[in-house]
Parts: C-alpha cells; sequence; structure tokens
C-alpha cells in the first residue's frame, strides 16, 4: 500500500476567461501549498480551459480543508474539478476473458509499484486466470455472462464496485459488451483497450484478417467506455510496423504487446489524475 503524502493534484474545466491561473495559484499560496508542476490547456475551437496543478501541502492543512477553500474558487469561476492525494490508489477492480496479456502487465506493474493503483478484485467470465490472480493474492471472480443472465452478472459486478469501492474498472480484454445503462452510470470510470483495426476487420480473429490483407501498421486504442460500442473518449494509442515477413501468430504476438502497453498508459495517466474529459475527447497532461 502507497502511504499517506502531503503533496496533492488539482485538475479541473471551465469556460476560458482572464485570471485563472492566477486565481488556482494564490488559492495554493493562500493554502500553504507549494506547485510543483502545473499544465494547462486553452482549446480555442470550444473556449474551454483545462488545468492540472500538483502541490505540497507546506503547512498540513489536510485534505478536507483543503476542499472546502477551493469551493469559492470554483464557485466564482464554474469550475468542473477534484482535488485528491496524489498517492492515493485508485481502487481499480479489472475484468477480463481469455486473452491475458493486458491483465498480466497490469498485476506486475502495480504490484511493482509503477501505477497508483490497487487491486481489489477481477471479474471474469471464465475461469481461465484463477491461477493468476491467486499467485497476487487477489480475489477472483467467476460471472459467467449469457444473454440471459446479462443483466444478473451486471447486477453482481456493481455489488463488487460498491463492496470494495472501485474507483475505475479496467476492461483488460474483457470480451462482453456493457450494457448501455451500466455505461452511463460509470461514465468516465471505465477503460477499454481494443485493436485499433476498427472499423476494418470486425469480429473475431482480427489479425488473421489484417495479415489477409497485408497491413504494414498494427496498433491498440485505449479508451473509456460509453454507450456507443468502442466509440469513448480516446485516452491512449499506439502502432507498431510490420511486414510481410510476418506470419499471423507474430502480428497477434506483436499487436498483444502494443495493448498491454497501451492499456497501462492510459491506467497510469487515469490514476494519476492526468486525464480530463473533453466532450467526445479527453485533455491528457502526459
Amino acid at each position: 500500500m502507497i502511504p499517506p503524502s502531503s503533496d496533492y493534484i488539482l485538475a479541473l474545466s471551465c469556460a476560458d476567461r482572464p485570471g485563472l491561473v492566477a486565481a488556482v495559484s494564490a488559492y495554493v499560496f493562500a493554502h500553504g501549498g507549494n506547485i510543483t508542476e502545473s499544465q494547462q490547456f486553452g482549446d480555442t475551437r470550444t473556449g474551454e480551459f483545462f488545468m492540472r496543478v500538483a502541490f505540497t501541502d507546506v503547512r498540513g492543512v489536510g485534505e478536507t480543508a483543503l476542499q472546502a477553500g477551493f469551493d469559492e474558487v470554483a464557485e466564482q469561476y464554474a469550475m468542473t474539478w477534484q482535488l485528491r492525494s496524489a498517492t492515493t490508489a485508485y481502487r481499480t477492480l479489472v475484468m477480463v476473458s481469455r486473452f491475458g496479456h493486458c491483465l498480466n502487465d497490469l498485476l506486475f506493474r502495480w504490484r511493482s509499484g509503477q501505477l497508483n493503483i490497487e487491486i481489489p478484485a477481477i471479474v471474469s467470465n471464465h475461469r481461465d486466470f484463477a491461477a493468476l490472480a491467486d499467485s497476487y493474492g487477489v480475489p477472483y471472480h467467476h460471472i459467467p455472462v449469457t444473454a440471459e443472465t446479462k443483466p444478473q452478472a451486471e447486477a453482481r459486478l456493481l455489488e463488487l464496485v460498491e463492496e470494495h469501492d472501485i474507483d475505475l474498472v479496467v476492461l483488460a480484454r474483457y470480451m462482453q459488451v456493457l450494457s448501455d445503462d451500466l455505461a452511463r452510470r460509470m461514465a468516465g470510470r471505465i477503460i477499454n483497450i481494443h485493436h485499433s483495426f476498427l472499423p476494418s476487420f470486425k469480429g473475431a480473429r482480427p489479425y488473421h484478417q489484417a495479415y489477409g490483407r497485408g497491413v504494414k501498421l498494427i496498433g491498440a486504442t485505449a479508451h473509456y467506455v460509453t454507450a456507443d460500442l468502442d466509440e469513448g473518449p480516446i485516452i491512449e494509442q499506439d502502432v507498431v510496423r510490420v511486414d510481410h515477413r510476418m506470419q499471423p501468430d507474430a502480428l497477434v504476438s506483436a499487436g498483444q504487446d502494443c495493448e498491454a502497453r497501451v492499456l497501462s498508459r492510459a491506467v497510469a495517466w487515469h490514476s494519476d489524475t492526468r486525464v480530463l474529459p473533453h466532450g467526445e475527447r479527453t485533455v491528457v497532461f502526459s
């Protein structure tokens, strides 16, 4: 478990106007904070402003007082905002089906301290990775899903989310479509990963389909889940160059490596409060 800290992250968005940076800086100074990192972005297309500030609570004011102290600033500028301890781990539930490369990568990075998350539960519609979960000491919940049992399966998932006080759900190649209702209830709190061939090569064996068409680039996309299948706001993408010498199995291997890297970066940025929603897009202070 990551120890408590006096370091905090303030992330906000609002309509752009003069004085925003000054107002935030003055607030931090007035409450005894020392800014260690500051990033901002003004979108001239939409007129919106985004900011992420990391600061140290030098005086030991504490999170509750810092939260209360910013209310007046936020109200004045009609800000959407969040403030949290920089080292408070995001409680993360990971879901997986029968491809374990992303799950394995997340577990390793979590256990080695590379991700600011805690994983209290893994959920799967198959039993394949129960032993892997057990090797990390993480409870493994087998929740089978059929068309008839999907409502009950999602109800059980929401019970686990509440029981474990989950901040984030990660679909680490979970091959079931979540209902629109679940996607809406957890908007901005579910991250998915998939290959970047979409909308081409849909369905089964996409890498084999890509091989048949002689693709030269394969890649992966991590995004937030919305009611629109695989069309949520993109957090991160990457590509790998391939050529005619690579057989389908080699493409699958390269694609899985890419998927694991992209998903881990998306989870890292989300759990460091570096991703701010921006309509159908995101602002990522990487």
